[in-house]
């Protein structure tokens, strides 16, 4: 298991002050160093503002407010910041923009909450995914930004991470290997879950003791760890290939949703201080054996979207054809909306139209935590 980011949350305050910045990465840092310190390899350190629109003035000082951030997060060794979220429609058109004119910038746009959806949120939201689409001509800018659906603050992954309260910090880690590992010495869907939960446990609480004295040291709060179980492009720690250890057959064949499920409800139950989605990731591009999977044609957008209903947190890198119509994207949100608000859980959706090419074609991703697969029917 490896960390895959420490997210140190915080409230930007205006006008923009170095000192600020700075204050926060060298905590970010000095946290990324006590991680390493106790035998963890750290990928990325990142921070999160609060939603921009709090601190927007005008179209010119924000997008030059990004520029700013994008210059001291570089100055000051943090790898992505994130502006956070915006809930009002005629502010979205801005979020392209915001992620337009930086390299490490991301941004959202909450299409629902708990109790209702915004329909125009997911219309301007897709209008957004197809904007963002040819910026590359891979569509890979759309890594940062996704639609989210009753999200709260303080998770640490991207590109779904906000900030509301006291300056924090919270873990996410890439842990599919730890899956892989117990679903292989427990080989059936009945001990899946005892074998999870002893070597999840562990591991955890691990961090779990890292970031308590981290907080104490520093006088910052803890947020807890996003324990969901975030995939590999290594074919020996895919979360596909571990569900396949238990017998039932290929991702995507009956029996999935039951293993899904298991995870799901082992994440609930591992008795330490958790944050954000805590549910299972099926990043289709992030994941060797679910880019695998999905190029033999073993499942699809609705195989995700069923499998979300149990355990997961959406759609997350999908790769779609790049002609496909906005008004199917807002269709799809919508269905993630409702599903999202039916069973009351937070869900993203980010969605990667690949300019040129069509259903059925390969991506060409050059990005090192790609797994290239085909591309996928809407």
């Amino acid at each position: 298991m490896k960390i895959r980011t420490i997210t140190t949350g915080f409230n930007l305050k205006l006008p923009l002050q170095e000192r600020q910045i700075e204050k926060i990465a060298r905590f970010t840092q000095e946290a990324k160093k006590a991680f390493e310190g106790a035998g963890f390899t750290v990928q990325t350190v990142r921070v999160a503002t609060q939603p921009w629109e709090e601190y927007f003035i005008s179209r010119k000082q924000i997008i030059e407010l990004a520029k700013q951030l994008e210059s001291l997060t570089h100055k000051y060794h943090i790898d992505y910041f994130n502006m956070g979220t915006t809930f009002d429609p005629k502010d979205i058109p801005l979020v392209y923009e915001l992620i337009r004119n930086t390299t490490r910038g991301f941004c959202t746009v909450t299409v629902s909450d708990e109790r209702a959806i915004n329909t125009d949120a997911a219309r301007l939201a897709a209008r957004t995914i197809k904007r963002l689409s040819v910026l590359d001509a891979d569509g890979f800018t759309n890594l940062r930004f996704a639609a989210i659906f009753n999200t709260k603050p303080g998770s640490p992954f991207y590109p779904g991470a906000f900030h509301k309260g006291p300056d924090s910090f919270a873990v996410g880690t890439e842990n599919s290997d730890l899956v892989y590992k117990a679903f292989a010495q427990a080989k059936t869907i009945r001990k899946a879950g005892q074998y999870l939960k002893e070597i999840l446990a562990s591991e955890f609480k691990k961090i779990e003791q890292v970031g308590r004295r981290l907080s104490r040291k520093e006088n910052i709060k803890f947020g807890g760890i996003d324990v969901s179980i975030a995939s590999s492009v290594k074919a020996t720690e895919s979360i596909a290939f571990a569900f396949e250890k238990l017998g039932l057959g290929k991702f995507g064949e009956p029996g999935t949703l039951s293993v899904a499920k298991i995870i799901t409800d082992t994440l609930k139950d591992l008795g330490i201080k958790t944050c954000g989605y805590s549910g299972l990731m099926l990043p289709v591009l992030e994941d060797f054996g679910l880019a695998r999977r999905n190029t033999e044609g073993m499942y699809g957008l609705i195989n995700l979207l069923t499998y979300s209903a149990v355990c997961g947190t959406g759609l997350d890198t999908i790769p779609l054809p790049g002609n496909i119509p906005e008004k199917k994207l807002y269709a799809l949100l919508l269905d993630i909306a409702t599903l999202s608000q039916k069973l009351d859980k937070p869900l993203s959706a980010r969605l990667m139209p690949v300019p040129g090419k069509k259903a059925g074609e390969m991506t060409d991703f050059k990005f090192e935590y790609f797994a290239n697969s085909k591309i996928m029917h809407l």
